[in-house]
């Protein structure tokens, strides 16, 4: 993880985060006016009374974008937690125990892995009276995590063949702390890719959805400022104000995921770390540059340890300590002994 981090494309992707999860927290008590406010000013471009202008019918732009970005990011990050918390328990439990498990497992993630979930919003959104973010969120998590299930499900075949893992599960370790301790930590990096794509897909549902006028758009949120721009023909009218700064929210928040994405794919893809990695500086030699470019495998909590010999076994060979007097047949003089003999 600290090579991560040390990536620029990193820590400015985590900057941008952070700094909409602060717009998202305190947004609504920032904001200079009631984003649903209306006021004689209508369609007035950026000013000092109004930084990003007004709407229509008098709206603050700003107070719109500031109250908005709460909604998006909640329904981002519910969704991925949902979405990565059964792909994990579906896709690590069926790549561990396999057998008739894997096969039940593997059909239903199939089932959900064609199931799309932006249609099923709209059809739940006809039938019911309201549609809250975290209803949105619910359904797009529902419906969202079985290709990350299909890929944890990979990696699990394949971990579950390493040593410690079949060395834990020699002693006795229980079914759930081979999966917790032992398989979990090495999935971290692919978990938190899949987090963030989660994250991705969440975010423009949601924007989407509203952009339509599938959910209610008084809710205030990035997809429905577009939406009211888009009906009052803003762009038409010239009133750039109205829809440029929520695109470009949209954006930047998109571009600020990517970045964290491509640092957390050199921790998954070790040709990538490789590749990334900044050159050697002079004088640290061959070795060093092998040592900085080598790719670490993280092992489980079990020890793996050689078997002691047992009685009538013998143990394993001690390898000869090499000495000088070692050495001394193989010397000049006695080379020439040697040969002789040899003839």
């Amino acid at each position: 993880m600290r090579r991560a981090f040390a990536s620029a494309k990193t820590r400015t992707g985590l900057g941008l985060l952070a700094l909409f999860a602060l717009i998202a927290v305190i947004g609504p008590w920032i904001a200079p006016y009631d984003p649903s406010a209306t006021g004689p000013d209508a369609l007035r471009p950026p000013s000092g009374q109004h930084l990003l202008g007004t709407t229509q019918t008098g709206q603050d732009v700003l107070s719109q974008l500031l109250v908005g970005t709460r909604g998006v990011l909640l329904v981002g990050f519910v969704s991925a937690v949902i979405a990565m918390v059964l792909a994990a328990l579906v896709g690590i439990t069926a790549g561990y125990l396999g057998g008739v498990a894997d096969e039940a497992l593997s059909a239903l993630g199939n089932v959900f892995l064609v199931m799309p979930g932006a249609p099923l919003v709209i059809i739940i959104a006809s039938l019911l009276p309201e549609t809250g973010y975290l209803v949105v969120a619910a359904i797009l998590g529902l419906t969202g995590w079985a290709w990350g299930a299909r890929v944890l499900r990979a990696q699990t075949l394949s971990l579950r063949r390493r040593d410690y893992v079949v060395a834990a599960r020699a002693v006795g370790e229980p079914t759930w702390r081979i999966i917790v301790c032992e398989i979990l930590p090495n999935l971290s990096a692919v978990l938190a890719a899949g987090f963030v794509g989660s994250v991705v897909y969440g975010v423009m549902s949601l924007i989407t959805l509203s952009f339509i006028g599938v959910i209610d758009v008084s809710q205030w949120n990035w997809g429905s400022i577009l939406f009211w721009a888009q009906s009052n023909q803003a762009l038409a009218q010239g009133s750039w104000w109205w829809f440029v700064p929520a695109g470009l929210c949209i954006a930047l928040l998109g571009t600020a995921l990517a970045l964290v994405n491509f640092g957390l794919d050199e921790l998954v893809n070790p040709r990538l770390r490789s590749e990334g990695a900044p050159p050697a500086r002079r004088g640290r030699g061959r070795a060093a540059r092998a040592a900085a470019h080598r790719a670490r495998m993280r092992v489980g909590f079990t020890a793996v340890l050689p078997a002691p010999p047992q009685a009538g076994r013998p143990g394993p060979a001690a390898e000869p300590e090499l000495t000088p007097e070692a050495f001394a047949p193989l010397s000049t003089a006695g080379v020439p002994a040697l040969l002789k003999e040899d003839v």
